[in-house]
């Protein structure tokens, strides 16, 4: 009796998606968008609406958009397919394929014993050393997904070391627990430094054009305050939202010390990938200055553990799930940037923005932050989000009185924070989802409570620390 209930479900669910899509797609196209902006959002919407449902997986969603979308002759296939070469993307899945020779060749393990060895009593000292790990290193890295990349491999060798597969149901959620940690801990991190990701300046010089300058050292000490609280309270947070099910191991200290030392020193094929991963992460700390592409490096350090034969070809061959993100994410990144070339975000974002024309302050900065917010989920790029919205919410929030300093703040913060909105939020986040230690409605829940809870201590916290430090 069951499984015809559930197959009707899906069905409705799939219909759900359809009705969503052509009734978009037929409703009048308001004035100031064109068709084919208007018609793209048809499709974009029906795609993230069939996930957040369940109808359809994130591939099989992606898929049929990007197929709609030149189909339809909604966008040319140049346009809808052209993400494949994305710089961006391009890293994610390198970083993901590199990321398996440190698991493979032990040095994961081995890195994941000494953080044990320091932080393992309990589960949440191992997401506590997650996020002041991130927090640490975050200020030299440009870029988010790559520090994504250096975090993953850790992540996942504490998870298996712990006992925690994808496919064991009975000891998943501890690795699912540290996967959405590292998720998390990315997002604050990249509120708390400037250099933490590429979308930072981005919004600084957009914010300067509004009369608010920032610096290094003036965005440290605005972010400070409420960026350290949420480090400090969020590990919590997660651990009760998504209860890891092992919560106290006072043994397994000891236990790491005695295995390090069983293991004895690095072999041949640790010492390689210690040495790869330390030139790749420097290139990429210094990759503004040396002018160095990070996917570029990423494939350099990927080519070299290929050819000393750390990594093997078969060991690719069966990273079936990293193709599978590939496609999604370079469909949804292409579909979402069209969204934005077409002035579909503009558009929405002035036309949400004018409507709080007339209000009190203090009311439209707090409705322009969280509709900023929200709006994250039409996104799959953070820089993609700050480009379209937040100079238009910023000169809107402006003119209705809202202090530059506290506005202009309270939006860069935000366009790191809201991250984890969605598992397609920020590239970074992909890595982690493709561990296939959470489902994507685990993903949607703690995402939405994360972001929430983000939005709450910035707001409370971050707002009046805002006005005695930021102007």
């Amino acid at each position: 009796m069951n499984a015809p209930k559930s197959g009707l479900q899906i069905n409705f669910k799939i219909i759900a998606t359809f009705a969503l899509a052509l009734g978009i797609w037929f409703t009048p196209v308001p004035e100031g968008l064109t068709i084919e902006a208007w018609h793209l959002f048809a499709i974009f919407a029906a795609a993230i609406f069939s996930v957040v449902i369940n109808a359809l997986p994130l591939l099989t969603a992606s898929l049929l958009a990007g197929s709609a979308a030149v189909l339809t002759e909604t966008l040319d296939p140049a346009k809808a397919f052209g993400s494949f070469s994305n710089p961006s993307v391009l890293l994610v899945v390198i970083a993901f394929l590199v990321a398996q020779a440190v698991v493979k060749c032990g040095l994961g393990k081995r890195i994941s014993l000494h953080v044990v060895s320091v932080f393992g009593k309990s589960t949440l000292g191992l997401a506590y050393s997650i996020f002041i790990t991130d927090a640490l290193i975050a200020p030299g890295f440009p870029s988010n997904t790559a520090r994504g990349g250096v975090l993953y491999p850790i992540i996942l060798s504490l998870a298996q070391s712990s006992g925690s597969l994808p496919n064991d149901e009975s000891n998943r959620r501890l690795g699912g627990y540290l996967m959405f940690c590292g998720m998390a801990s990315l997002s604050v991190s990249s509120a708390l430094w400037l250099t933490a990701t590429s979308a930072n300046p981005i919004g600084v010089s957009l914010a300067a054009e509004h009369g608010l300058n920032v610096n290094f050292g003036s965005w440290l000490l605005v972010a400070s305050v409420p960026a350290l609280v949420t480090i400090f309270l969020l590990p919590l947070l997660l651990f009760r939202a998504f209860p890891p099910g092992i919560k106290e191991t006072p043994n397994a200290p000891q236990a790491a010390r005695d295995t390090l030392s069983e293991m004895g020193s690095l072999s041949r094929d640790e010492w390689i990938t210690a040495i790869v991963f330390i030139l790749m992460i420097t290139a990429w700390i210094f990759a503004g200055a040396l002018k160095l592409n990070l996917a570029a490096v990423a494939i350099a350090g990927l080519g070299t553990l290929l050819a000393t034969g750390v990594l093997k070809l078969e060991d690719i061959y069966l990273q079936g799930g990293t193709l599978a993100t590939f496609i999604w994410l370079a469909l949804l990144f292409a579909l979402s940037g069209q969204l934005n070339e077409l002035g579909f975000m503009g558009y929405v974002g002035e036309g949400l923005a004018s409507m709080l024309s007339t209000a009190s302050w203090p009311v439209a900065y707090v409705v322009l932050l969280l509709l900023y917010v929200i709006m994250h989920y039409m996104f799959v790029s953070q820089s993609a989000q700050v480009l379209a919205l937040l100079g238009v919410f910023l000169n809107v929030g402006i003119k209705a009185g809202v202090p530059v300093h506290l506005m202009g703040f309270a939006l860069l913060f935000a366009s790191s924070y809201f991250s984890t909105l969605t598992p397609q939020g920020g590239s970074q986040n992909v890595i982690f989802v493709a561990s296939d230690y959470l489902t994507q409605g685990e993903l949607y829940r703690l995402g939405l409570i994360t972001t929430i809870f983000c939005t709450i201590i910035f707001l409370f916290i971050g707002t009046p620390w805002i006005l005695w430090v930021g102007n």
